[in-house]
């Protein structure tokens, strides 16, 4: 990046405040902003593409540049475990739930490999949305083996965090979880519900939690919208 790029980012955010835009509204193009601030297009480009990876601008190709709606970001470290919940209530906002349904039934194969089950043995699924300050940020879908959530877990009688559920009915205390961080398939159903913003982008999380006994005891499948959420970790030589 250049100092001009850097110099026309900041005059461009402080363009949009004084002209008081909103999240939705559409920029100039890069010619008009050029020479409304008497820059080649290149650095204009440049400065667009600064603001877009802070997550303030939305490029849509064929239509135009957008502003976005800036939501506080959730940062979370890799090498500790959080539950969703503890991450959006961590980062300040206010977290809701939305219970899509909890249902028994036979392990899918996925989820009986990575819970070393059975095709046969059952588990508990359960279906929920995240919310964070009334917004979509997070889609879990999450199997537990029918046999550590017994008859404790059904839509009447389910409130609040998992992990603290299955610690409090079912004497299972999550300690740790194999974590693998993907982009999901193009057309995934999971994702559209998490696309509210076009700037909105998906990433999934593929989970196997382990209690005190290293036993698998939860199998978890977390949507996370990648503006909202962001990972980190330290790596030492």
């Amino acid at each position: 990046m250049s100092v001009k790029q850097q110099y026309i980012k900041a005059e461009i955010e402080r363009w949009i405040q004084q002209e008081e835009m909103d999240a939705g509204d559409r920029l100039p193009s890069e010619s008009e902003l050029a020479g409304q601030f008497n820059v080649c297009r290149t650095t204009v480009r440049g400065a667009i593409r600064l603001l877009k990876n802070e997550g303030k601008l939305f490029v849509k190709h064929g239509s135009g540049t957008y502003i976005t709606r800036t939501m506080q970001t959730i940062p979370s470290s890799l090498d500790r475990l959080y539950s969703i919940g503890d991450m959006i209530v961590s980062a300040g906002l206010v977290e809701e739930q939305r219970l899509e349904y909890i249902r028994k039934l036979e392990a899918p194969a996925e989820v009986a490999f990575h819970l070393e089950l059975n095709k046969q043995d059952s588990v508990i699924v359960m279906e929920r949305s995240r919310m964070a300050n009334g917004e979509p940020v997070a889609h879990s879908i999450n199997y537990i083996p029918a046999n550590f959530a017994g008859d404790t877990l059904d839509e009447q009688h389910f409130r609040g965090s998992l992990f603290q559920h299955l610690e409090r009915e079912s004497g299972v205390r999550i300690v740790s979880a194999d974590s693998q961080i993907i982009v999901p398939a193009p057309g995934d159903p999971h994702c559209r519900k998490l696309a509210v913003h076009p700037e909105a982008t998906v990433l999934l999380m593929k989970q196997t939690h382990y209690d005190e006994m290293n036993r698998r005891v939860l199998y978890s499948l977390d949507y996370v919208r990648s503006d909202i959420f962001t990972f980190w970790i330290r790596r030492l030589r």
